[in-house]
Order: structure tokens, then sequence, then C-alpha cells
């Protein structure tokens, strides 16, 4: 299949690892047909990066949300959801519809060179194929330590989306939890969502640690009451969290932030359909791990 991959990615405040990003994108043996960087607010050089080196790489298009009124940066990332709020405002710039797939790629991840050709094929050997991404490494020490997750999860910091998938899903919500939103919708509508462990990207920033780990940590937590997790599930997720740096604190805070969510009534997704299936994968994956049911959730 001659995939055209478009590629959207939302940035503030990544001169440290920009430049390295950009040329990984460049470099790709199948490069994206169309990349759009919306640099939302920096104030650490970023988007004067950008703009150098965008002469180089023709497919990429530097926008600013300093430029337009209508793309102006979220002064709160944790309560704006910021970041799929700026991914939305730049996908509304192009025409997502002429492109097979579309892509969130974060500012802080350097792509192996043959990133978009293994994934591609990925896609072609699985219809069904809705979501996907590779694994991420970061840096740890002298070497690297992969960050963890289910093959069913997709990280939000560069998942790709067929065509149908986003259009199936209605696209990003702008909410916290969305990424997670995104990937229940896809297997409510008949996609999978995968995650390869044979493909590996780095990620030059630990993950939720843009505005402090802990409040990364509540962040997640927030997330989880917004996408209808249920209370055993989070109090369950909140113990193994807990093993990680900060010890028993950053457990602690993740239950915080789904506690917080509820005495807040935030508002959760409404959608009385997507309540149902979020929980019932969420039993079957219990029952699974309990050793109940034999099928994969």
């Amino acid at each position: 299949m001659n995939q055209r991959v478009l590629i959207i990615s939302p940035v503030r405040n990544e001169a440290a690892h920009i430049e390295r990003v950009v040329r990984a994108v460049a470099e790709q043996t199948a490069p994206p047909a169309r990349w759009v960087v919306l640099d939302d607010g920096s104030t650490d050089g970023t988007l004067e990066i950008l703009r150098a080196l965008a002469p180089d790489v023709p497919f990429l298009t530097v926008l600013s949300s300093a430029d337009t009124p209508d793309l102006q940066a979220a002064p709160d990332r944790l309560a704006r959801a910021a970041a799929p709020r700026a991914f939305n405002r730049a996908l509304a710039t192009v025409d997502w519809s002429e492109y097979t797939h579309v892509m969130k790629l974060d500012g802080d991840i350097e792509l192996p060179p043959d990133y978009f050709a293994q994934l591609s094929a990925r896609f072609d050997a699985d219809p069904r194929l809705g979501i996907a991404c590779g694994d991420l490494v970061e840096p740890e020490g002298d070497g690297f330590k992969l960050v963890p997750i289910p093959p069913h999860h997709v990280h939000g910091a560069l998942k790709c989306y067929t065509r149908a998938c986003f259009a199936a899903i209605g696209g990003v919500q702008q909410r916290l939890g969305w990424d997670t939103i995104d990937e229940t919708y896809a297997r409510m509508r008949g996609f999978t969502t995968r995650s390869y462990r044979d493909i590996v990207a780095v990620h030059h920033r630990p993950l939720a640690t843009a505005d402090g780990a802990l409040r990364g940590r509540a962040r997640h937590g927030e997330c989880a009451y917004v996408a209808h997790f249920s209370l055993l599930w989070v109090a369950l997720r909140a113990f193994k969290i807990a093993r990680y740096p900060p010890v028993g604190i950053s457990g602690l805070a993740f239950f915080y932030g789904f506690v917080r969510a509820a005495c807040r009534r935030t508002e959760r997704v409404p959608d009385i359909e997507f309540r149902r299936f979020a929980r019932q994968e969420l039993r079957r994956r219990l029952w699974r791990a309990a050793g109940l049911v034999r099928e994969a959730a």
C-alpha cells in the first residue's frame, strides 16, 4: 500500500531535543508526506531552531501560536490538556483526509531511521490495526531503560492512526486522558491497538515529567477518572506505580489525582457506551491477571 503519513507535532520548550528529532524524521527511509509542527509558546528558542531547520526538510511546516490568534498557548498544561488542544489546532490547518495515516509525534522523541518503514509494514499486514506505535526507551545512567506499557496501549507521544480509525473515533478529544480515550473508542469501533517491542524510539525526557514527576502522576490519576476507570483498578494501579521513584509517593500522587478529580466532579467522557465498554475491558484484564480467563482483553 502506498502510504501517505501526516505528522502533527505540538511542541513547547524542546530546544534541548528538537534538532535531533527533526533530523531523525528527515533521515527516514520512508519519509512522511507532510509534517506540521506547532510551537505552542516556547520560551527557550525552540521556534527559532525549528525555523532554521525547516529549509532543509521539504515536507516540514512550522507554525507558531504567537503568529495566529487562534493558536494561543495554554497557560496551564495540566488543567487545559494543552497537547491535544495544540494538536487539533495544527491539524485544522491541513486536510487530513488526503493522507492514509495521521500521527502525533512529540518534540522529544527520536525515531530510528526505519521507524515509518517498519510501522507501515505492520499496518499493511493487519487491516484491523487502527492505532499503533513502537516502544520507547529513556536515558538512565549510562544506558537506556524501556518504558513498560501493555501491548494494547499506544504511547501518546508517538501514536499513529489509520485515516479510517481516526475518522471513526472522531479524532482527538481535548481533555485529559485523550490518549486512553482514543484507543478505547478505537477498540469499540472494531479496530485493534498495538505497541511493538521490536520498533524502538528514544524518549529524551521521562514520561509525565514536563510539569514535575508527581504532578505527572497526579495528572494520570485524573485521566483515569475522566476515562471512567474503576476505583478497584485505580487502587491496584496506584500500588504498582508506588514501586517507581519516588517510591511510595508516586503511587499516592496517582491515587490523589483520581480522588481529587472525583471530589471536584471533573467532567468525564459523556458517553454511557464508552463507560460500559471501558469498565468491561478493565474487568476482563483483572480476571485474566488473576487467571480466571485465558483470552486476551
